[in-house]
């Protein structure tokens, strides 16, 4: 059976978009790439031509990925997130014990994740260690850096952004 792919109604939104200007938008713009470097004539050296099919194998490809990630969808209702305890689909604040920085982080599904947004995957060493802890909860987690520890300091209901 397929994993699920957990999702905020976000990640499902901009999924659900990509999927939609693939299908009807650049499917027609490579199919128009194709057919005017049919039109150019001899296939065998004609590098628009083998450019444009390469653009189309991407784009079915894509397509093809949206599709199975949206079919095992499993969409995390952030308004019903229960704020005693960090779920997916909430935002966290965090204080690094190390360095003394705070942190914050919304959690979501690993097809989201996106740490230079500031989106953690629950599957993640950080975000699996902090699901289920609550505000004041300290917790240890092993990286590639080595051990790190971290203190729940606030929970909140993600907003859209």
């Amino acid at each position: 059976m397929d994993k699920k792919n957990i999702l905020t109604y976000e990640g499902l939104k901009k999924l659900e978009d990509e999927l939609q200007n693939l299908k009807v938008v650049k499917r027609k713009e490579v199919a128009q790439k194709i057919k005017e470097a049919r039109e150019q004539g001899d296939l065998s050296e004609n590098a628009e031509y083998d450019a444009a099919k390469d653009e189309q194998r991407d784009i079915e490809a894509r397509i093809e990925e949206i599709e199975k990630i949206l079919k095992n969808a499993e969409v995390v209702v952030e308004e019903e997130v229960d704020l005693e305890k960090i779920s997916i689909g909430c935002k966290v604040k965090i204080l690094d014990c190390e360095f003394n920085d705070e942190l914050e982080y919304k959690i979501v599904g690993s097809t989201e994740a996106n740490s230079l947004k500031g989106k953690i995957s629950n599957e993640s060493p950080v975000g699996r260690a902090l699901l289920g802890k609550k505000v004041g909860d300290t917790i240890t987690v092993e990286t590639q850096a080595g051990e790190l520890s971290y203190k729940v300091l606030e929970i909140q209901r993600s907003t859209v952004d």
